[in-house]
């Protein structure tokens, strides 16, 4: 099994920033691409920003320039830096792991793990 489990989130006001964490454990042969999603109130939820393995970046119109994000593979954990944040970045923010887990004695399986989300409210 393969937890995904994020932190981070809070109250900000606009302007201001937040970093968010995430990280995946468990019975891990490799994680693969690891992604920030949200949902705001009334919104379907989107891809805020992703990252390869070996680094490759992507990151949403919506937030590019004010939001970076990275990772530490020996960890497994990603990161979202999230500067100069506004009321509409108000969302339930979460992170999504696609891993290789251990399944058995010498076999694995390719898989997409989500954590629980962690609240960014933006207000004055």
């Amino acid at each position: 099994q393969v937890q995904v489990v994020e932190s981070g989130g809070g109250l900000v006001q606009p302007g201001g920033s937040l970093r968010l964490s995430c990280a995946a454990s468990g019975s891990i042969l490799r994680v693969n691409t690891m992604d920030w999603y949200r949902q705001g109130p009334g919104k379907q939820r989107e891809l805020v920003a992703g990252i390869t393995r070996s680094g490759s970046t992507n990151i949403a119109d919506s937030v590019k320039g004010r939001f970076t994000i990275s990772r530490e593979n020996p960890q497994n954990t990603v990161y979202l830096q999230m500067n100069s944040l506004k009321p509409e970045d108000t969302a339930l923010y979460n992170c999504h792991a696609d891993a290789d887990a251990w399944v058995g004695v010498a076999a694995h399986r390719r898989g997409d793990y989500w954590g629980q989300g962690t609240q960014v409210t933006v207000s004055s």
